[in-house]
């Protein structure tokens, strides 16, 4: 069932004023438009066109800087969950401001270290390695491989062994915890694919650290994703700790608890998670454990810190469809799980005028290419210009091509300077690399 209904009930749409005031990184000048930390976005679309995705290097840093504030006295790492977005430059900036990465591909960990992020800070998560990728990972010397089941050890520990290294493993523990989140991103519950069976952990983590080529550091998990409440996280971390003592109680070494992500943010002004909530789960669980902890936080850091620049096509059906450039090829949350994401218009005048309520839409023929509906917003005329906020997260990283659509640039911003970190795709790159075979000539 998805989340999106009760929380519309809870949480009626806020007009666009709210929702620049809620983003400090957001601001509409009254001669420039909206600004994203210094840059007015129009300018961006001047010069490059529309769609354009666009970030905000500074917003990534304070928000990372946040959340390690509060998670000072604790032994805690953040270690950026890279599937969220993974271009280099995102993780160029995070890297630098002190995260690791969490990646859950071949692909994600050879990007991380691209970026300059340090092997003994990636942890490799993910239900389905191949062989090829934990080669890699043990190649590369990676902090830790989160194992999901009994087989995955089982090939874990005879690749280390045929390549003569000892692979850093830690049990990923399913503790059948709800997350209260959408049921297509809920990770932590006894019918998800993810994890080890609780009753079965005790037992692998022993046969674990009896095989020679591997060393188990500790336990993980990870319930789920945009949770908005520390309730799940304390019930998780309840189960894991009542692990660690059991696993303790037997001689067995545990000196480490991947907590996973998860956090929440407000993409509807909804009351996201409080950082001293999640900090103060994370204390009361395994303060007093003596264990090293790490915390894989993706949207959280990014989501807010990007936007999505769209252009009016059209209007049509009596002003009741507003037609963008941008479609669900380019931002997919909304077809897929029905997700909010708030519009504002770029122009001062523009977004003063009286609201009315009209679909936004994008042009792919598909009816689930929406990402609006009944939306209170001002008129948006052909050529008026929106930005579609909190896509940072989990929207250009799984964006495509459908309907030959070229994918969006990508503009990076920080302060008042912006850089285009992709190019416009062209339209004969769509088809630069396939081939007609020799028979159909």
């Amino acid at each position: 069932m998805s989340a999106a209904a009760p929380l519309a009930a809870d949480h009626p749409d806020p007009p666009v004023a709210e929702l620049i005031a809620a983003r400090p990184h957001l601001k509409m000048h009254a001669l420039d438009g909206l600004l994203l930390e210094e840059v007015p976005l129009a300018a961006v679309a001047d010069a490059l066109g529309t769609p354009v995705w666009v970030y905000g290097a500074g917003t990534m840093r304070a928000r990372c800087r946040a959340l390690a504030e509060a998670l000072a006295g604790l032994d805690a790492h953040i270690h950026y969950a890279v599937k969220a977005n993974d271009h280099l430059a995102v993780l160029a900036v995070l890297g630098r401001a002190g995260a690791g990465a969490d990646v859950v591909s071949g692909g994600e960990l050879q990007r991380a270290r691209a970026a300059g992020i340090a092997p003994e800070h990636i942890v490799f998560s993910g239900v389905g390695k191949r062989a090829d990728e934990i080669r890699l990972a043990l190649a590369e010397g990676i902090g830790q491989l989160n194992v999901e089941s009994a087989a995955e050890l089982a090939i874990i520990a005879d690749i280390a062994a045929a390549m003569g290294r000892t692979a850093p493993v830690a049990l990923r523990v399913n503790p059948d915890v709800d997350a209260g989140t959408h049921a297509k991103i809920t990770t932590g519950r006894a019918e998800n694919k993810f994890g080890i069976p609780y009753a079965d952990a005790a037992a692998l983590y022993a046969h674990a650290a009896s095989l020679p080529n591997l060393a188990p550091v500790g336990l993980a998990l990870h319930i789920g994703s945009q949770i908005l409440s520390p309730a799940p996280y304390r019930a998780a971390f309840a189960r894991a700790a009542e692990l660690v003592h059991a696993l303790r109680a037997q001689g067995l070494s545990v000196r480490r608890m991947d907590c996973g992500g998860g956090l929440g943010i407000g993409y509807r002004n909804e009351p996201a998670v409080s950082l001293a909530a999640f900090a103060g789960a994370l204390r009361g669980a395994f303060g007093a454990l003596d264990l090293e902890l790490l915390v894989e936080p993706g949207r959280w850091l990014v989501g807010p810190a990007g936007v999505l620049l769209a252009s009016v096509i059209l209007v049509k059906g009596k002003e009741r469809f507003v037609v963008l450039d941008a479609a669900m090829n380019d931002l997919v949350r909304p077809a897929m799980y029905d997700a909010w994401h708030g519009i504002v218009p770029l122009s001062p005048v523009g977004a003063l005028g009286i609201p009315e309520p009209v679909d936004v839409v994008g042009p792919v023929c598909e009816s689930s290419d929406t990402f609006a509906r009944g939306r209170l917003l001002p008129p948006l005329p052909a050529g008026a210009r929106v930005a579609i906020l909190d896509a940072g997260a989990y929207g250009a990283v799984m964006s495509c091509t459908y309907n030959a659509r070229p994918l969006a640039p990508i503009v990076l911003v920080d302060g008042a300077r912006w850089e285009t970190i992709r190019a416009r795709q062209r339209c004969a790159d769509l088809w630069a690399g396939e081939r007609v075979p020799t028979f159909l000539e």
